[in-house]
């Protein structure tokens, strides 16, 4: 089960992009991503929380990083950090269609 995205998650991962430089945000948005997912099917399989990346949420993961202050919603920096945090949980949340099977039959 997925766990529900809050404004927090993407609020928060993209305070941890700001603070980055710009050439390494595609990089640690996926980074953060990853180890979300990692730390909720840690949860999962243990009941408790990762050590390290939490609760397998956004939020909890991209708080292992250095965050910036969260400016004013018209600094054009942090509204590319933004799109960027709510294109990676799009990706993620996205239902991808099936694939079948080639059966030779058209």
């Amino acid at each position: 089960m997925r766990r529900p995205v809050l404004p927090c998650d993407v609020i928060t991962l993209a305070r941890a992009l700001l603070a980055c430089r710009p050439v390494k945000r595609a990089y640690l948005a996926d980074a953060i991503a990853r180890k979300a997912v990692r730390a909720q099917r840690f949860s999962q399989l243990t009941g408790r929380r990762h050590p390290r990346w939490g609760d397998g949420s956004l939020d909890a993961a991209a708080r292992q990083y250095p965050l910036a202050r969260e400016p004013f919603w018209d600094d054009p920096d942090y509204l590319s950090c933004l799109q960027r945090a709510i294109s990676v949980v799009q990706a993620r949340h996205t239902k991808k269609p099936r694939t079948r099977r080639a059966s030779g039959a058209f």
